[in-house]
């Protein structure tokens, strides 16, 4: 499946961009870390991009900050995800800052259902 170039450009931007909150998080999801599952950043998924996502295991994170203050914008995004048979997590900038144990930990049980 071939990606809108003005999509896959706006990917390229984030992954270079990510913010605080994303770099600790994807710290904790690259290389296979958790659990063994392998989770892409910044992952187009139809006219969305997934901060994270698990594609072995139709998981999308959401990772919220400031630019997440729409939320009606957000459930029909998690609405559309779902209809494609993805689950979502969504965590707040706070919660990945002061306790990523407790989010892995949520992430875990999540992966291993």
């Amino acid at each position: 499946m071939q990606t809108d170039p003005v999509l896959r450009d706006r990917v390229r931007a984030m992954r270079r961009e990510m913010t605080e909150p994303e770099k600790r998080l994807w710290f904790i999801l690259r290389d296979r870390r958790l659990h063994g599952v392998k989770f892409s950043r910044q992952v187009p998924i139809g006219p969305y991009i997934a901060d994270f996502a698990a594609r072995s295991h139709r998981l999308v994170i959401e990772v919220d900050g400031d630019t997440h203050s729409d939320q009606s914008r957000d459930a029909h995004r998690t609405v559309w995800l779902q209809s494609q048979g993805y689950a979502v997590i969504r965590f707040p900038n706070a919660d990945v800052m002061t306790n990523p144990d407790g989010v892995a930990y949520t992430l875990m049980n999540r992966l291993t259902r």
